[in-house]
């Protein structure tokens, strides 16, 4: 803390999803969980506003495998003064707040990888049924058959867990982990491994961009690194 009573932070923070929006400053407002006591514990949760002194943009993350129509940067704070007013809820109490955010960012993961999936069955279905090969549609052998029945299975049992976890997650409270853990777990490799049968249903033109399967593998490929990698959860 300042003389003034006011909170000044040092430290940077890479990986930020939506860190710039133009590709030259920062975002207009962040809301930035900050270590303000002795303890790892001790957590506060500050409001850290666009053109702040000692706010900037740091590296603005180039060439990303996938997920590119989101602008990634990392953030950098250097005696920052942010006014006590500033300060959102109590000061060292957001660590619980940050956890129980943490349990919800993991499901939306998990909806986006549902997302995913059913976008990439969709596709490579409505391909197999229009592709011939030897005077029928390629989707009446096995092979073809079978990747598209485990894909299709998948991703009805990620969507039958997402659902019940969302359903049953209360967001007054904390607690959630187990299973918000689980179905990031669960539905984050799900999701590659269905657009990674959509890519070899489709062949060729499954790896071009000219379909959007090359595209949700990419993304795809993400989620079980952000929001805590899976070794982490």
């Amino acid at each position: 803390r300042t003389a003034a009573g006011d909170f000044l932070l040092n430290g940077s923070k890479m990986w930020i999803t939506n860190g710039t929006v133009d590709g030259t400053s920062t975002g207009d407002a962040f809301l930035v969980y900050a270590r303000t006591g002795e303890t790892p514990r001790d957590v506060s949760l500050l409001l850290v506003e666009k053109g702040m002194p000692g706010f900037s943009l740091g590296q603005k993350i180039e060439d990303k495998c996938g997920m590119r129509a989101s602008m990634t940067a990392e953030l950098v704070f250097e005696d920052v003064v942010v006014p006590a007013e500033n300060l959102v809820g109590e000061e060292h109490g957001a660590a619980l707040c940050m956890m129980r955010n943490l349990e919800i960012e993991r499901v939306g993961l998990a909806a986006m990888s549902l997302g995913i999936a059913r976008r990439c069955v969709e596709a490579m279905n409505a391909y197999a049924e229009d592709r011939k090969a030897f005077g029928k549609s390629i989707n009446e052998f096995g092979q073809v058959q079978r990747m598209i029945a485990e894909s299709y299975a998948q991703y009805m049992a990620g969507r039958s867990y997402t659902y019940n976890v969302a359903r049953e997650l209360d967001l007054s409270t904390f607690g959630n982990g187990l299973d918000a853990d689980g179905v990031k777990l669960f539905c984050a490799p799900m999701a590659k491994a269905v657009a990674d049968n959509a890519m070899q249903v489709m062949g060729g033109y499954g790896y071009v961009g000219e379909y959007a399967v090359e595209r949700l593998w990419r993304d795809a490929r993400l989620i079980e690194i952000g929001g805590g990698t899976n070794e982490a959860d």
